[in-house]
């Protein structure tokens, strides 16, 4: 994760993994979530927290979605409907489900259908927020498979030449074993940064480097600055490359294909159509190594092919080369150790809303 979404020491409060587990369970079960599903979306917060992805797990999400099970925004015990299924695929409705506890759910079904069949893809509409997608996508790791999930979201990014937002940041995360080595996840938003962590540098007070955002012509600003607020409409996000230049097309492009996946093929539609406020449109898919080649094969040139990647000489002034993975899994190393680090802020957000909905408080 990059400086300028790392919580200062001055401003952390580190907070054990159960507590926070059981914290954030007892805040689900209050608003109407049933104690399954409670657990099931408070693992997929933790899990983020937990792997360095604080822009995706109690910090920024929870209050969102408290808010919203509380408006009806959020359906807190949704009666999800598959749609239309073969032996290998399934479109799902989610009515308004939220996306952290049916996604994984819908993975699990993906799963069985690829050990029949070889792969499994589901598509779902008329979802909510799906959180870490790197969450879902690694259900599939325990099975020998690779996983891969896709959500489309809200206009918040503008086309290449475009003034106004028409795509969402649109992530793609891919998860795939190895044998000794962590496993491969690539987990990263179709724009350039996605909103989630727009908010973290906000609460946090960070510059930000030129090519993120355009102003509201559609220009991108290629010189740092603070943080801006984010608010839609006053701040477009770019996409990946940031402008023609850089190759934002490409970005652009990654962006609408995860738009055709998950809304248009699940017939849910596209960002910007229309319909509920906060409606997302989902992706997952399984593939079983097996049905392609021996398992332990695979995973031993996995393992080849991760230590070939991080034995790259260094470029001047870099210490070693990463693979997609690897810093969420030595984060996770440390904080399982050291704890979650949560800002101040945050911390006094828990106290308020555990007062608020007579919740006890265990941070």
């Amino acid at each position: 994760m990059l400086e300028q979404f790392h919580v200062p020491e001055q401003d952390a409060v580190r907070v054990d993994e159960d507590s926070l587990r059981k914290m954030v369970v007892s805040l689900f079960e209050k608003v109407g979530v049933p104690s399954d599903d409670a657990a099931l979306g408070a693992d997929a917060l933790v899990t983020a927290d937990l792997r360095g992805v604080d822009s995706h797990g109690v910090s920024n999400m929870l209050r969102y979605y408290i808010a919203g099970f509380n408006s009806g925004d959020i359906t807190a015990n949704p009666l999800v409907k598959t749609i239309r299924e073969s032996l290998a695929t399934a479109t799902l409705d989610c009515d308004g489900g939220l996306g952290i506890i049916i996604a994984p759910k819908a993975m699990d079904m993906a799963i069985e259908k690829a050990k029949h069949t070889g792969m499994g893809m589901v598509t779902m509409r008329n979802g909510r927020h799906l959180g870490m997608a790197s969450y879902h996508a690694m259900r599939a790791l325990d099975h020998n498979m690779i996983g891969i999930c896709m959500t489309a979201v809200g206009p918040a990014v503008v086309p290449t030449f475009g003034k106004e937002p028409r795509l969402g940041t649109n992530p793609i995360a891919v998860a795939v074993p190895a044998a000794n080595q962590h496993p491969f996840v690539l987990d990263f938003a179709t724009s350039v940064v996605p909103v989630n962590k727009m908010r973290l540098a906000e609460r946090i007070g960070s510059v930000i480097p030129g090519g993120w955002i355009a102003d509201t012509a559609g220009v991108p600003i290629m010189q740092e600055g603070p943080a801006p607020e984010y608010a839609p409409g006053q701040l477009n996000l770019l996409p990946l490359g940031s402008n023609r230049e850089g190759g934002s097309h490409k970005g652009y492009g990654l962006a609408g294909f995860v738009e055709i996946l998950c809304g248009i093929l699940s017939g849910g539609g596209f960002a910007g159509m229309g319909g509920q406020r906060g409606d997302s449109r989902h992706m997952v898919a399984a593939y079983s190594i097996d049905a392609f080649s021996p398992v332990d094969e695979f995973k031993a040139m996995m393992d080849e092919w991760m230590d070939y990647l991080k034995s790259t000489p260094p470029a001047d002034g870099h210490e070693r080369v990463l693979v997609p993975g690897q810093p969420e899994h030595e984060e996770e190393t440390d904080r399982r150790s050291r704890g979650i680090p949560l800002h101040k802020e945050v911390i006094q957000w828990f106290r308020d809303i555990s007062e608020e909905l007579e919740v006890p408080y265990v941070l």
